[in-house]
């Protein structure tokens, strides 16, 4: 795995199985702000996993991977705060798809959900 504090999004840490992702919207517990919603649900690794999904009118295939590149970039940038041991998938509405409107929502759903390090 990655030395602590590496801002590089590893094949490991993507979230791909269709039943793994089924499970964490399943299990897992979410967590709402404007334009996107966080499910987590703990998987007994060292290291988070991603994946990032939509809803179903979000817009053409170009729209949503811009919106997929956004998400992953805003998560790398920010693994570093994380608590590992999570599974983590991103669900975006259609809206704002800029890097800051992105980050922000990204920030608060992080924080609802406790997984910033130093809260709970």
């Amino acid at each position: 795995m990655a030395a602590e504090g590496s801002f590089r999004f590893r094949r490991e840490e993507r979230l791909k199985s269709r039943a793994e992702i089924t499970a964490v919207f399943k299990k897992g517990r979410s967590f709402a702000s404007a334009g996107a919603k966080l499910f987590i649900l703990p998987n007994e690794l060292p290291y988070n996993r991603l994946a990032v999904t939509f809803s179903r009118k979000f817009g053409d295939a170009v729209r949503r991977n811009r919106a997929r590149r956004l998400s992953r970039e805003v998560y790398r940038l920010n693994k570093s705060r994380l608590r590992p041991g999570f599974d983590l998938v991103l669900l975006v509405y259609p809206g704002k798809d800029e890097f800051q409107a992105r980050l922000a929502q990204f920030e608060t759903l992080s924080h609802r959900a406790g997984l910033l390090h130093g809260t709970k």
